[in-house]
C-alpha cells in the first residue's frame, strides 16, 4: 500500500518555465533546452510511488535531480507540473495551513548538515519544532527526551551542539525529526558529511531503529553502496528523469540500461546478491511414498549420483546417494529414510551469497536454501556462486538446472554412475 504516489513530476527552474516544455516534447536534451531557453529541467516526468514502512532510495550523480525531487516531496521547492500524493491527497492543492499542518505531523526532514542551533542545548534544539507549534513545555520536554533516548543520547540533554561529534549532532537532528512522531521520514543525503566510519555507524543504527519504529523513509544518496544497504527499493536518476526503480538485488542483476550498467560495475555483488536470486531448481524424491526403485530412475535418468530428498510439505529431509538406493533395492526395503545423508548445510534465501562461498567450496554436496519452514526453495553451488561474483552470473548460464544437485559438481573426482 502507497502512502506517497508521484505522478508526472516536472520542475522547471528559470523564468518562464512553461516554454520549456514544447521543447521536451520535441525530444531536446537537457543541455539544448539550456542554450535555447536559459532554464534548467530540475525533475523530468518523474513517477513513482513509495509504500508505507519502506526505506525508499533516490540517488543519482550530482545535478541527478535527487535533492529536487525530496523537496518537491513537502514543497520546500514548488514543482511545475504533476501530481504529489500523499494518503491519495494532492499536495499541489494545498493552501499554506494545510501545507503547514503536513509538514508538523506527516513530514520531518534530516538535512545534510545538521543545522542545529548552537545557542541552544541539545534537548532544546529537538524541542524546536514542538515548541514553535505551540505544545506546553512539559509535553514537548518529555518528547524531546523521549527521541534522543531512541537514537542513543540520553544523558547530553544539556550538552551544547559544539560539545558533540558530527555523528551525534546528526543524531540530534535525527531526534529532532523523530520528535514530532512523523509517519514520513525525508532525509537529503544526511550521512554524506560524516567520516566512513561513523557513516557506516549510523546507517546500522538507521536500520536497527527502522525495525522498531517502521517510519516511511525517503532517502537521498549518491552513495550506491550506501542505497543498497539502505533501501528496500531504489530509483535511480539522471538528468531529472527516473531510469529505473527497484530492489537493490534487481538493480544488479537486471539494469535497465547502459548508464545504470556503468553505474553499478564497481560494487560488491557478494554482499548485496542474495542466495534466493541465483539458487536453482531441483528435482527431489518424496519419502516415504518414494522408494529406492523411484530414486535410481530419476538419478539415471538426470545422470547424477545424489538426490535431495523431501517429505509431503517439501520439508528437507537429506539426501540420498545412487549406492545407498541401490543397496536398498538389493535387500528389498523400500524406505530410504534410514539410509539418508543428513551433512548437508542449509541457508535462508536472503543470506548474502559471499557468505556461502567458503562454505559452498568445503561441502561434500550442493547448498541447500529453505525458509523458515524448512521447506527446500532450491540449491547453489560452488560455481554458480563464483560465477556471480566474478562475472554477473553469465559464466552460470549455461549449467542445466538438473545437474546442480549432484555432488560431482563440487567434487568432479568423486563421480559415480548410476547402474554401472
Amino acid at each position: 500500500m502507497s502512502i506517497i504516489r508521484v505522478n508526472n513530476l516536472y520542475k522547471i527552474f528559470g523564468k518562464e518555465p512553461r516554454r520549456v516544455f514544447p521543447l521536451l516534447e520535441k525530444k531536446y536534451g537537457k543541455e539544448q533546452i539550456l542554450q535555447k531557453t536559459g532554464c534548467t529541467i530540475g525533475i523530468h516526468n518523474a513517477s513513482f510511488e513509495i509504500k508505507k514502512r519502506e526505506i525508499f532510495v533516490l540517488m543519482g550523480l550530482s545535478g541527478s535531480g535527487k535533492s529536487t525531487v525530496i523537496r518537491c516531496l513537502n514543497r520546500l521547492i514548488e514543482p511545475t507540473r504533476g501530481e504529489i500524493l500523499i494518503d491519495g491527497r494532492n499536495i499541489m492543492t494545498m493552501n499554506k495551513q494545510e501545507l503547514l499542518k503536513l509538514r508538523r505531523g506527516k513530514l520531518s526532514m534530516v538535512f545534510q548538515h545538521f543545522g542545529l542551533f548552537p545557542h541552544r542545548s541539545v534537548i532544546r534544539n529537538v524541542e524546536y519544532g514542538l515548541e514553535i507549534s505551540g505544545m506546553p513545555s512539559q509535553q514537548r520536554r518529555e518528547r524531546a527526551a523521549t527521541a534522543l533516548e531512541l537514537v542513543g543520547l540520553k544523558g547530553y540533554e544539556n550538552s551544547l551542539p559544539s560539545e558533540l561529534s558530527g555523528g551525534m549532532q546528526q543524531r540530534v537532528g535525527l531526534a529532532r525529526a523523530l520528535a514530532n512522531d512523523p509517519e514520513v521520514l525525508l532525509m537529503d543525503e544526511a550521512f554524506s558529511a560524516l567520516d566512513p566510519l561513523i557513516r557506516t555507524r549510523m546507517q546500522d543504527e538507521l536500520l536497527e531503529l527502522q525495525a522498531r519504529l517502521h517510519k516511511t523513509i525517503v532517502f537521498i544518496t549518491h552513495d550506491l553502496d550506501e542505497a543498497l544497504k539502505l533501501g528496500d527499493r531504489i530509483a535511480i536518476m539522471k538528468d531529472g528523469a527516473v531510469v529505473q526503480i527497484g530492489t537493490p538485488e534487481e538493480i544488479l542483476t537486471q539494469p535497465a540500461d547502459d548508464y545504470v550498467k556503468r553505474f553499478v560495475q564497481n560494487v560488491d555483488r557478494s554482499r548485496v546478491i542474495t542466495a534466493s536470486s541465483v539458487m536453482r531448481r531441483v528435482r527431489t524424491i518424496m519419502l516415504p511414498k518414494d522408494g529406492p526403485h523411484v530414486a535410481v530412475r530419476v538419478m539415471e535418468k538426470l545422470g547424477i549420483s545424489t538426490i535431495f530428498a523431501v517429505d509431503s510439505e517439501r520439508r528437507l529431509l537429506g539426501m540420498v546417494s545412487v549406492d545407498a538406493a541401490l543397496e536398498q533395492e538389493r535387500v528389498g526395503q523400500n524406505d530410504l529414510r534410514s539410509v539418508l545423508t543428513t551433512d548437508v548445510y542449509v541457508a535462508a534465501p536472503e543470506t548474502p551469497i559471499g557468505d556461502l562461498l567458503a562454505v559452498a567450496v568445503n561441502a561434500r554436496y550442493p547448498l541447500a536454501i529453505q525458509d523458515a519452514q524448512g521447506r527446500l526453495l532450491g540449491v547453489l553451488d560452488r560455481t554458480t556462486i563464483l560465477a556471480e561474483m566474478v562475472t554477473g552470473g553469465e559464466a552460470s548460464a549455461a549449467t542445466p538446472l538438473a545437474d546442480v544437485q549432484s555432488a560431482d559438481l563440487l567434487n568432479p573426482e568423486s563421480e559415480k554412475g548410476a547402474r554401472g
